[in-house]
């Protein structure tokens, strides 16, 4: 007989941390229009810390499996389905964790839409660090920044694990980047994923950005949130292009907001994006380049079982390290 139940993390209300203990739940059962994925490993983020908080927006409710990205294998599919079962795939953002049950869980249904198919022989580790750090690295700097070759990036917030890998996707590109931390040990970690222009967020840093580039900056990706976005975009070009994508600080609106306090000639966006604006040649092009190791994915640390999921986000809070926490199952 089909085993019809599946370890996970579903919690009922807000909740410490020390009680995201996995337990037996419904394992979920295929419908139109979905794929069931076995999860082999996810990511986890600020935004599921907040969900476990009882801090996230509307669209968030209880309750819930916690796990907005995740990867693995597909496990089940429709008879009209473009997947095949035993498919590596990945999967995030899309509702996922949020207004549907994600991925700290052995297996996680999603709308095709939201699934991309991956070709590698990486380790889970690696492979699940990946889908939303990089799809909204990659889609701030495409979508958002419509960045290219000999640009000069400014990253607010660059050890984030946005920052990092969108410093990462930079420099690949033959972009300058200059990057950004409020702590003077992590400057070290900028340096280390090829940051141009690694520069402590204190008293001196306006003057520094000035000395680095007179003419200014093309693009910034801004990351610590609008305390910073209005002195992020005095540094631009005319021209340039600054996108809001994240809000560090925890600032995401602004009191009294006029248009003319953007400056003349500059241009502000912002990115939220989803699954679709990392097309799966793109994934698969990084994936191939890890490969053979022509760039580095910013991992802090990796997890082993779904028993370990408190200890990943509990890590994430403290701050102590820069890049990605995976849980691998």
């Amino acid at each position: 007989m089909e085993n019809t139940k599946m370890k996970a993390i579903k919690i009922e209300h807000s909740c410490k941390v020390e009680d995201l203990v996995p337990r037996l739940v419904d394992k979920p059962t295929i419908k139109p229009g979905y794929v069931l994925i076995n999860v082999k490993a996810f990511g986890v983020n600020e935004s599921e810390v907040t969900s476990r908080k009882g801090e996230s927006d509307g669209d968030f409710s209880y309750p819930r499996i916690l796990g907005i990205e995740g990867t693995g294998v597909v496990a089940e599919v429709n008879d009209d389905s473009s997947f095949k079962v035993g498919q590596k795939v990945a999967t995030m953002m899309g509702g996922l964790g949020r207004a549907i049950d994600g991925t700290y869980a052995e297996y996680t249904l999603v709308k095709e839409e939201n699934v991309i198919p991956i070709e590698t022989q990486l380790d889970w580790e690696t492979v699940g660090a990946l889908p939303e750090m990089l799809q909204t690295a990659y889609g701030s700097l495409n979508e958002g920044l419509q960045l290219k070759k000999d640009d000069v990036l400014l990253i607010r917030g660059g050890t984030s694990t946005v920052g990092l890998m969108a410093g990462v996707i930079a420099k690949d590109l033959g972009v300058t980047v200059i990057a950004t931390s409020r702590n003077p040990k992590k400057i070290d970690t900028l340096k280390k994923y090829g940051v141009d222009y690694p520069l402590l967020d204190d008293q001196e840093f306006e003057k520094n950005v000035k000395k680095i580039t007179p003419a200014g900056v093309d693009k910034v990706l801004e990351l610590v949130g609008l305390d910073t976005l209005f002195q992020d975009m005095s540094f631009l070009k005319k021209g340039g292009y600054a996108c809001f994508t994240g809000a560090l600080g925890g600032k995401w609106t602004i009191d009294n907001f006029s248009p003319f306090m953007i400056p003349t000639g500059v241009y502000l966006t912002s990115y939220a994006g989803e699954a679709s604006d990392l097309p799966a040649d793109v994934f698969d092009s990084v994936l191939k380049k890890i490969e053979i190791h022509e760039i580095s994915v910013p991992i802090a640390k990796a997890y082993h079982g779904l028993e370990e999921a408190s200890l990943a986000q509990s890590d994430l809070e403290s701050g102590k390290a820069s890049g990605k926490r995976v849980v691998v199952l």
